[in-house]
Order: structure tokens, then C-alpha cells, then sequence
């Protein structure tokens, strides 16, 4: 049963004793893993859920459920649009758009859809991460998805629905005949094996009929008459509720428009999944944290926990534009379809730079910094995959209402890593787009222009002008019991605290090399395992 107003009563969990909405779990956040974890666990009938979104239904959004529309959701009424702390080596106008409607930022991004490499995984799992290995994930993606390609690779009877971005686009096609020009094969994607070198058209998560196959869509939509799973919008989170044994047992959330508060109560466990900014951040209003902080903002710590809004990792991205010498191409999926792979060094397993293809004017920050634009414009976009600059997530204040601080700290690591990735991608979109695949369309390069030709010209171009790929992770990360930085244990409990867990990106030891999003999901679906593992 579905529930779209903050007053709306739940019969799944009404508990006439107590007067208070009672489940057996409670999960805050519907999300791309909050609504997978919410529908595998009422699969059992007999378990009861409650799962908390602060923002409103997608069933009637068009917008939102069209996918090529998602452009118009970025700084709408349905992004939280977080603003991040002045960068001491980076663009401080970024903004981090995350999603205020069920289906979180599935519902909210481009739909790029990326298997997470078997290397990124196993390395979680020795960071301590254990059972987190590709051995014991990479089964639960297949699980999760329902992959127009054919093979064995590929699941073809999960809820969430893949298909090959037809290729279509003429400057796309051209753009992957350069790339194969400068040693850069056409490379399938999701097939089991890490794509070091090579580019190709992006899989992503949409119906054939356009519709995003978000989370929502994907494991809510048909189950929205299930009688022991209430999805509750529009009910915002201020809070977890602990008793005196330092149990979790439900959770305070915003109860009408003038801001009075109501609960609702977990008899198993409540599981936090609002994302790797707000997770953080409620878990610090609820006194878990950096104690010193806490006190900062009048809050007693329950549980010193240093690492909660510690290890903030991102994509960040630069751009390089060109004007088009023809119109480009309307009829696009999303607008961003085509990946490149390369790597900067000999010897990676992984490679440290990917690029995406925009077929539409990107000049957000460009602009802003006296660059040309025009109408017909294409660009590449350079992202770091595994960034060695950290950031924090903090409090502002005490007050929920009050954005968190948010500091990436992009491209301030110490060994300069992520500056020289950037700064070689910029030089290899160049040379791609100079290639004579590109001639028909490759007209003046736009930004940063063929003045900046030095390292430094082009670093400082970056600082000023670089974009985030929206993956913000890590910032209460899983890990060894004994590591004192990691918030959870491998189980995704929260340490010093019982009852409570968490089921989103922030629980990444670190970054995926990809878009993370079908990763999210199997955060989801890892999550209900281990839940229903312990419950016996």
C-alpha cells in the first residue's frame, strides 16, 4: 500500500497498543538501494516494512519517469541541490544534485548502466569488506537485472530492465571510429571482463518505451498493493530513536507542514539508506559521529564514530568542448551515451580515466568564466575514476532543516594524482576529436581553446571550470571491526549501536570505477541477504 501524505495511516503497521506506526523494519530513504531493500524484504509475507521517502511519489511524474526529460530535474523542487564548501583547488560553484522523489537519484540521473568491475569489489573485501567480494556480489547483479544482451553473463529475469543505447547518433559514430583511430578499440560493456582500453555506446537501466527503469519503477511500481510493505513519501527523517540499551527502535520524521514531529517504530531493525549525504548526516543528528563535532553543534555523541562524513569520494570531471560544423543529432536516449575507457599509465587493472560523450551544449561552468558557447556543441568529458582526494560531509547546525556542509575537496591529494589524470584526459579528447573520423563535425574547440597547450594552462582551466559526475560515496564506509574510520562492520551494521544499518553509497570502502548506480542496487539487494541471513 502506497501512503502520500505525511498523515496518512498504515495499516501494515498499526500497533492500536502504542499508537504508533510499528513495522518490523523501517527503512529511511527510497532510494535507488532503500526501494530494492524495501521490496526484497517484503517478499516474505510475513515481515512488515515501512519505507520512508522525503520526497513525493514518481507514479504520476512524467518528467521524472520519462527519461530523456531528466535535464529538467536538476535544481528543480526535486533536488535536494546541495551547494558544496568554497574548494581551496577546485570549482566551488559545483552543486550536488541529489533526488527528493522515490526512486532517489535513479529516478533523477541518466540511467548509465555499469556492472561494478570484479576488481573494485574484491578490493573492498580486502579493505575488510568481507563476503563483499565479486564472488559473492557480481551474482546478486545478475539477479537484479534483465539485460537485453544475450549470454550467460547477463540476467534475464530480474525487475531492472538494460538495453544497448542504439547508435544512432552520427557524431557519436564518428566519435568511436576516432577513438578506434587513436588505438582505442570498440569494446562491449558488462560482459565480466573490466574494460581497461575501449569505448563503445553506454548500457543503461530504461523500458523500451523510454521509461527510466529506476529503482522505483523497477521493484515498487508492480508491488504497490503488497499489504505488508507501506511506502510512505513525503515523510522526512530527523532522526533515529534509540532506548537506553542503545537500540535502535524507530525514527522521528517530519509529521505536517509546520514542522511538528511524529515516530515510528522498527521491532527488527531500522536501516538508514538516504545517501552518502544525508546518511551522514542523520546519523550525526542522532549523536553518532565525530564526537568533537557533535559538541560543536550541542549534540551529545551516543557513539564517538570519527569516520561518519569522513571519506568522501567522488568522479570529479573537466570538459572540452567543440563547436559542430552540422546540427547535431535531436532524437537522443539521454543525451550522454557513449563511454571511453583509457588508462593514463601503463600496468592498471582498472583504468583511472573515463570520458563520457555529451551530444548537447555543456557549459554550466564554462561559461561563467568568459568561454564561448553556441547551440550546436558536443563535448567529452574526462572523470577521474578513483580519486585520491578525500572530503568530509559535516553539520551546519543542529537543526535538520539546515543544508550539511559538504566539502569534496576536489583534486587536493598530495601526489597530484587526480589533476594529471584530468589534464591527460583533456589532452586525449583532443586527440580523438582531431582525428579525420571527426572532420565533418569537429569545429572550433570552444573550451578550454587551443591557447591552453601547457600543463599548467590546462590545470587551471580545470580548477575553474571542472564538473562532479553526481557519485558522491564512502562517507560511512563498511569495513574491519577493528578499523576505527569504518562506521559499519561488513554486515552493514553500525558499530557501538544495535538495531540499526545502513544500505546505500556511502557504505563503498571506495569508489567504483563506473556510474555507480546498478551498483546501488545491489547495495540493495546485499543488504536484504545479509538482514535475512541474521533473522534466522
Amino acid at each position: 500500500m502506497t501512503n502520500t501524505t505525511p498523515n496518512s495511516e498504515a495499516p501494515a503497521g498499526q500497533d492500536p497498543a502504542e499508537g504508533v506506526r510499528t513495522y518490523d523494519y523501517v527503512v529511511v530513504g527510497g532510494g535507488s538501494s532503500g526501494a530494492t531493500l524495501a521490496a526484497r524484504l517484503s517478499e516474505d509475507p510475513q515481515i512488515t516494512v515501512a519505507l520512508l521517502e522525503a520526497g513525493p511519489s514518481d507514479v504520476d511524474l512524467d518528467e521524472v519517469l520519462t527519461l530523456r526529460r531528466w535535464p529538467e530535474l536538476l535544481e528543480s523542487g526535486l533536488d535536494w541541490d546541495y551547494p558544496i564548501e568554497p574548494q581551496q583547488n577546485g570549482n566551488s560553484f559545483m552543486r550536488h544534485a541529489r533526488a527528493k522523489v522515490l526512486g532517489g537519484c535513479s529516478s533523477h540521473n541518466s540511467c548509465i548502466a555499469f556492472w561494478p568491475p570484479r576488481e573494485d569489489l574484491d578490493q573492498w573485501e580486502a579493505m575488510g569488506a568481507t563476503g563483499w567480494g565479486a564472488e559473492h556480489t557480481l551474482p546478486l547483479v545478475k539477479k537484479l537485472e534483465n539485460n537485453a544482451a544475450e549470454g550467460e553473463n547477463h540476467g534475464h529475469d530480474g525487475p531492472v530492465e538494460l538495453m544497448d543505447v542504439p547508435a544512432e547518433d552520427p557524431t557519436g559514430v564518428a566519435l568511436l571510429q576516432a577513438a578506434e583511430q587513436v588505438g582505442i578499440p570498440t569494446t562491449t560493456f558488462n560482459t565480466g571482463q573490466t574494460v581497461v582500453k575501449g569505448a563503445n555506446w553506454f548500457q543503461i537501466n530504461r523500458k523500451q518505451d523510454g521509461t527510466r527503469a529506476s529503482s522505483s519503477v523497477s521493484y515498487l511500481h508492480p508491488i504497490l498493493d503488497r499489504q505488508n510493505l507501506d511506502i510512505l513519501t513525503e515523510h522526512w527523517a530527523t532522526g533515529v530513536l534509540f532506548d537506553e540499551q542503545n537500540r535502535a527502535y524507530g525514527v522521528r520524521y517530519v509529521a505536517d507542514r509546520h514542522g511538528r514531529q511524529s515516530e515510528i517504530h522498527a521491532r527488527a531493525e531500522v536501516i538508514l539508506s538516504a545517501g552518502a549525504i544525508d546518511t551522514p548526516k542523520l546519523l550525526m543528528l542522532s549523536g553518532i559521529g565525530p564526537a568533537e563535532h557533535l559538541a560543536e553543534h550541542r549534540i551529545t555523541a551516543r557513539v564517538d564514530a570519527p569516520g561518519v562524513g569522513s571519506n568522501l569520494q567522488d568522479h570529479p570531471e573537466a570538459v572540452i568542448s567543440w563547436e559542430s560544423k552540422q546540427p547535431m543529432y535531436r532524437d537522443a536516449t539521454q543525451y550522454w551515451e557513449i563511454g571511453v575507457f583509457s588508462p593514463t599509465k601503463e600496468g592498471l587493472d582498472r583504468p583511472d580515466l573515463m570520458m563520457h560523450y555529451g551530444s548537447v551544449p555543456f557549459d554550466m561552468h564554462t561559461y561563467r568564466q568568459g568561454y564561448p558557447t553556441a547551440d550546436e556543441t558536443f563535448c567529452l568529458t574526462p572523470n577521474v575514476t578513483h580519486a585520491k582526494s578525500r572530503g568530509t560531509v559535516r553539520l551546519r547546525s543542529n537543526d535538520y532543516r539546515d543544508k550539511p556542509a559538504v566539502d569534496p575537496k576536489y583534486f587536493t591529494d598530495p601526489e597530484g594524482h587526480d589533476m594529471a589524470v584530468a589534464v591527460a584526459g583533456i589532452r586525449l579528447a583532443r586527440e580523438i576529436v582531431s582525428q579525420p573520423a571527426m572532420a565533418e563535425w569537429a569545429g572550433r574547440e570552444l573550451a578550454p581553446g587551443v591557447e591552453a597547450q601547457t600543463d599548467e594552462e590546462i590545470a587551471d582551466y580545470v580548477k575553474r571550470t571542472h564538473n562532479t559526475v553526481y557519485h558522491p560515496v564512502g562517507t560511512v564506509r563498511m569495513g574491519a571491526d577493528e578499523d576505527a574510520m569504518s562506521p559499519l562492520d561488513a554486515r552493514l551494521r553500525v558499530k557501538g549501536v544495535t538495531g540499526l544499518r545502513v544500505a546505500d553509497a556511502s557504505v563503498m570502502p571506495e569508489h567504483v570505477t563506473v556510474n555507480p548506480n546498478i551498483t546501488c542496487f545491489m547495495i540493495g539487494e546485499k543488504a536484504a541477504e545479509l538482514i535475512l541471513a541474521d533473522r534466522g
